[in-house]
């Protein structure tokens, strides 16, 4: 029976690391809930300890803030966005910094992955247009998402984690990782001015008229002004999964969209996948499996390292999840650099974030490649040089 557990252990992390099984169909989503409802089968865990195992101001979290990406992608906000960097950025350069620091700025108030989700498809559109090369852009989109989620505890889902975790506030979280974030995205755009020399140019490019798209402005008005007093209730300090929750609650009470519209953009994948991975780390902590890392997460340097490089093997969110139980007198600093790391070390390869794959396979089904050697030629020294400054920046 134990041999089973460790078993149904291991191949869950396996599979969870490579987003599916070999033969069957499964994403992360059910292979978490299928690992853990094969760990309750084994007798390891009951219904009631699962349940109790479930963080459900994280989950609240992550809803309301799906629900509010959903309605300002509906109201034409973020091509609104779009829009505007054509009309106003008139050479390539000027391009890839408008891009890097625009979807940074974005993923750092909302989730990441849904601003990866819904710029791909546009910036794609935009060098198109404009005959540019898409791939250096589409590395900048990447990794700003990445890296511009770093800055506040609603960039990503493993920040809203440890914020659950930690309870460190809001504003606490943004005025430790904000300037670190910034100093990042300024060597990205150094990096791939260096990589690409196409990207360089600061001739304008002819003018183009930007893709048609509609701005319901009464739906953008609302979604805007409720976005605005969320982030201010986060600022003053009040509770965020409860204020989340309470926007999303604001904007599903509408006469112009129908509920279906909003609640199929919400990721129910992700959601599942956490529920399944809260019962996961109960099922790893029963058995013990975690006292064996407690000799090499000792010290800041050795968080660093076991986060990373867990984070690449089982993706962050796992990461954070198994190694929030082993950090020894967790303080603000210690949470902040697993914050960090966890989320830069999804830069290192173009498996380590959910954001780097759905770029890549938006991209694909518009005729690009963005291959492995590709992003690791990018991804790698940015990692490194980003991971360093981190360490240094907070210890």
């Amino acid at each position: 029976m134990v041999v089973l557990r460790y078993l149904v252990i291991l191949l869950t992390y396996i599979g969870l690391g490579m987003g599916y099984l070999p033969g069957l169909r499964m994403n992360r989503a059910t292979i978490a809930l299928v690992g853990a409802a094969l760990l309750m089968a084994l007798g390891l865990l009951d219904l009631s300890a699962a349940w109790s195992a479930i963080d459900y101001k994280t989950l609240v979290f992550l809803f309301g803030m799906m629900i509010i990406s959903a309605n300002l992608a509906a109201s034409g906000f973020f091509q609104l966005a779009v829009d505007y960097t054509i009309r106003y950025i008139h050479s390539p350069f000027g391009l890839l910094i408008g891009l890097t620091f625009g979807s940074g700025l974005l993923s750092a108030l909302f989730l990441n992955d849904t601003i990866a989700l819904i710029l791909t498809p546009l910036v794609v559109g935009i060098t198109q247009l404009l005959n540019l090369n898409p791939i250096p852009y589409l590395l900048a989109l990447a990794g700003a998402t990445n890296l511009g989620s770093v800055a506040t505890l609603s960039g990503n889902p493993q920040n809203i984690l440890i914020g659950s975790f930690s309870g460190i506030s809001y504003l606490d979280f943004a005025q430790a990782l904000t300037p670190l974030a910034f100093i990042s995205l300024v060597i990205q755009v150094g990096w791939l001015w260096w990589l690409y020399p196409e990207v360089r140019s600061l001739r304008p490019y002819l003018k183009v008229e930007p893709p048609r798209y509609r701005i319901f402005k009464p739906l953008l008005a609302k979604s805007l002004l409720i976005t605005t007093g969320l982030l201010v209730a986060f600022l003053l300090g009040i509770p965020t999964a409860e204020t989340t929750l309470i926007a999303a609650g604001l904007l599903l009470v509408t006469r112009r969209i129908k509920p279906e519209r909003t609640l199929q953009k919400v990721d129910w994948d992700l959601l599942l996948m956490f529920c399944g991975l809260f019962i996961l780390t109960e099922g790893v902590q029963k058995l013990g499996v975690l006292e064996s890392f407690t000799r090499f997460v000792n010290d800041p340097l050795s968080i660093l390292g076991v986060t990373v490089l867990l984070s690449n093997l089982v993706s962050n969110v796992p990461a954070v999840l198994l190694l929030h139980h082993l950090i020894p007198h967790p303080n603000t600093q210690t949470w902040l650099l697993l914050a960090a790391a966890s989320t830069l070390a999804g830069n290192l390869t173009l498996l380590g974030s959910v954001a780097n794959l759905i770029v890549a396979e938006a991209v694909a089904k518009k005729g690009y490649r963005l291959t492995f050697g590709e992003h690791l030629r990018f991804g790698l020294p940015l990692t490194v040089v980003t991971l360093v400054l981190t360490y240094f920046w907070l210890f």
